[in-house]
């Protein structure tokens, strides 16, 4: 960055939690256990499955980077609502480059990227902050539907000379031999967003920059992205930088007469990581709170400028029955434990027959948003008495204990924040051990059922 001298959408809800997709409603999604686990795996720090196996990505530098290319395409992939493609501009530099098309104006576009390469090992703030913080903000706004085109982008070769941000501008502004310029409104470059060395409550802390010059609607960008602070609620204080550093990727769209701002940790205060560009740059460094603000101005900035849809993909729970808010639409009800259509559940109202994740489609034939995934149990059965389960510690390090005093089969089930089943067993041990070692930090929902009682436990796996 500067110089040393500057498968299906889905979240954990409860009984009775209906969700609905307002800005601040959008803001709350953004996840500090997802950006955690992100940035361990593209620093290296944590192994993630890539191309069907388990795998760590042990250098992100521009020539030897490809595998972190590959996670960075599949996490996308995975996603609603996107069209994904490796952007090649010479014979070893490709940018990932994911477009969801605006449903009113599709040529009008907002970007928002970070650049994926580094200089050597680990390099957890320079870039794995600003990749996963884009990566956090495609999972939350692919579920919606827009007026406006958002291109999700990750540059490569950043490093040796900013080569894919520029490749991309200059192919977005050229507009000769029959080509049109492309319409972006806004680029928001996010680069190192993880570090912020004051201490917690003291004057100045959580400084960050918007870095800005007077090249077409820039400063139009910026005064959004204050406008958004002074509307919703952070712990940030921006330090704008006019004029802003040219040493990163928004000034390639400068070049081209594009708006471009970088949002990123304070250089201009002197706030910045101090093992910048060394292999000392380290998860253990990040400020994830503060991190996690970072990418909630941003995920709000592009909700705002998208234009959000007036379509409620939310669903309201109640005793026996899954509802669709939204009315007088097409709807399509899916299994989210098998990622499938359920055969005939079309309508508004969906009562499951067993316990599980379920997720609904709605759409109002131009538009479509999958709402998220909600656990349903079914109420044929009362909760077990603290005296017949207990489920410790919690938090928890590495194994869990269910202590089964009901002397009956039971049946196991641990969901992750998403819905997604990720260990599960039937037994009739009185003592039961789950190893979670594998498991990335976060949230967890243990679901326990026997013939005739079921209870779900919330746990914190450390």
């Amino acid at each position: 960055m500067k110089s040393a001298c500057l498968s299906i959408l889905c979240v954990f809800t409860v009984i009775g939690f209906s969700y609905a997709q307002s800005i601040e409603d959008l803001m709350g999604e953004v996840s500090t256990g997802n950006l955690q686990t992100k940035v361990a795996v593209l620093s290296g720090e944590q192994s993630a499955n890539i191309n069907g196996t388990m795998q760590t990505i042990t250098s992100r530098v521009h020539s030897n980077n490809d595998l972190a290319a590959d996670y960075i395409k599949e996490q996308l992939e995975a996603l609603s609502n996107l069209s994904v493609e490796f952007q090649n501009f010479n014979t070893t530099g490709k940018n990932i480059i994911a477009t969801q098309i605006g449903q009113t104006n599709p040529e009008d576009i907002y970007l928002v990227c970070a650049h994926y390469d580094s200089v050597t090992t680990y390099c957890a703030d320079d870039n794995a902050t600003g990749v996963a913080a884009v990566l956090e903000i495609a999972r939350i706004l692919s579920s919606q539907c827009t007026d406006n085109t958002i291109v999700y982008a990750l540059w490569d070769e950043e490093e040796i000379g900013l080569r894919g941000a520029n490749y991309y501008a200059e192919q977005a502004a050229d507009d000769t031999n029959g080509n049109t310029r492309d319409n972006i409104l806004a680029v928001v470059n996010m680069d190192m967003i993880g570090y912020d060395g004051d201490a917690p409550g003291t004057a100045g802390d959580n400084d960050f920059d918007i870095d800005v010059r007077n090249i077409a609607n820039s400063v139009g960008i910026k005064d959004d992205l204050l406008a958004i602070l002074n509307t919703y609620t952070f712990d940030l204080n921006e330090i704008v930088v006019n004029p802003g550093t040219t040493a990163s990727d928004h000034s390639r769209f400068w070049n081209q007469g594009y708006s471009a701002v970088l949002v990123g940790e304070s250089w201009e205060t002197n706030d910045e990581t101090p093992d910048y560009h060394t292999s000392n740059d380290r998860v253990e460094d990040i400020d994830f709170q503060y991190m996690t603000e970072l990418t909630k101005l941003v995920t709000a900035y592009m909700a705002t400028k998208s234009g959000l849809i007036n379509l409620d993909n939310g669903i309201t729970q109640s005793s026996n029955m899954l509802s669709a808010n939204q009315s007088s639409v097409s709807y399509q009800w899916f299994n989210c434990d098998t990622n499938s259509e359920i055969t005939g559940e079309t309508n508004q109202t969906f009562t499951p027959l067993s316990n599980g994740n379920y997720a609904v489609e709605v759409s109002n034939g131009s538009c479509s948003e999958m709402s998220m995934c909600i656990n349903f149990s079914v109420l044929n059965t009362e909760e077990f008495s603290t005296n017949e389960i207990k489920v410790f510690p919690n938090p928890v390090t590495s194994i869990l204990k269910i202590e089964n005093l009901t002397q009956s089969k039971i049946n196991v089930v641990l969901n992750d924040i998403s819905g997604k089943a990720v260990k599960e067993l039937t037994t009739e041990k009185e003592l039961i051990e789950i190893n979670l070692n594998t498991l990335s930090p976060g949230v967890y929902f243990v679901n326990i059922n026997a013939d005739t009682k079921s209870s779900t436990f919330k746990i914190v796996k450390e």
